[in-house]
C-alpha cells in the first residue's frame, strides 16, 4: 500500500475494495466515502480546538445558523457592543438580544459583553483569530470584561501553520491586520496571576455548525 495519506490512501483502498463493482456505483461509493473521511477530520479539529479552548480558561458552545440566537441570549450580559462577524451564516442584527454594531465611545465603556465573529480558529492553541480593523473589531473585543467571539466550523485549522496559509493571501490581498486571541487577558507583571489588566476577563467562543451534520445545543465550559 502507497506510504502517502489523505486523499491518495482513501484512493488507493477504495480502488482496492469495489474492483468488482460496476463503475457508476463505485463513483457513487467513493463520493460518499471522501465525504465521511472530511467530516471525521473536521469532528477531530473541531475536539481538538475546544479542548485546548478550554484548557485556556475560555468556555466553549456550539449552535447553527438557526439556533444562534438562543445560544447568544444565554451568553450576552446587557449591556452588548458587537462587530458585525466576517460572514454571512450570523447576522447580530437578528438576535432577540440587543447588540449596538457601531457603538460610541461611551457604549464600549459601559459594555458588559462584546461579540465578534474570528477569521479563524486555531485547534492546536485554542487561539482565535480576530481581524484588526480601524473600526470597531478590536475596541469590541478589549473593552467589555465579557467576550463572545463566534467561529464558524469551517474556519478551524489543525495549527499555526495551516492559519498562516489562510492569512497570508489575506493580508496581502487587503492589507488587513490581525490578532491571535488564547483565553481571557491575563498579566502575571505583579506576581499572582490577575485576569482582565488588559482585555476580557472571560472568554465564550462560539463554534457555529455550517456542515450537514451540525449539532445544537452547547458544548461543555472549562
Amino acid at each position: 500500500m502507497p506510504a502517502d495519506n489523505g486523499e491518495d490512501d482513501v484512493e488507493y483502498a477504495f480502488e482496492a475494495a469495489s474492483r468488482s463493482t460496476p463503475r457508476v456505483d463505485r463513483d457513487r461509493a467513493k463520493e460518499r466515502w471522501s465525504s465521511s473521511t472530511m467530516t471525521r477530520s473536521m469532528t477531530g479539529t473541531l475536539e481538538r480546538f475546544e479542548d485546548a479552548v478550554r484548557g485556556a480558561t475560555a468556555s466553549t458552545h456550539r449552535a447553527t445558523p438557526e439556533t444562534i440566537g438562543s445560544v447568544l441570549s444565554e451568553l450576552l450580559v446587557e449591556p452588548a457592543v458587537g462587530a458585525p462577524p466576517p460572514f454571512d451564516d450570523v447576522s447580530l442584527a437578528d438576535l432577540p438580544v440587543s447588540v449596538a454594531t457601531e457603538p460610541t465611545r461611551q457604549q464600549l465603556l459601559e459594555a458588559s459583553t462584546g461579540v465578534t465573529g474570528a477569521i479563524l480558529g486555531i485547534a492546536s492553541y485554542g487561539s482565535v483569530v480576530l481581524r484588526s480593523t480601524a473600526d470597531v473589531d478590536e475596541l469590541v473585543s478589549l473593552f467589555p470584561d465579557r467576550h463572545v467571539v463566534l467561529v464558524r466550523d469551517r474556519d478551524v485549522v489543525d495549527d499555526m501553520a495551516a492559519a498562516f496559509d489562510d492569512l497570508v493571501p489575506l493580508i496581502a490581498d487587503e492589507r488587513a491586520d490581525a490578532i491571535v486571541a488564547t483565553g481571557p487577558s491575563a498579566t502575571a507583571d505583579m506576581g499572582a496571576l490577575v485576569y482582565g489588566v488588559h482585555g476580557p476577563t472571560e472568554v465564550h467562543v462560539v463554534v457555529v455548525r455550517t456542515d450537514s451534520h451540525a449539532a445544537d445545543g452547547t458544548g461543555g465550559t472549562g
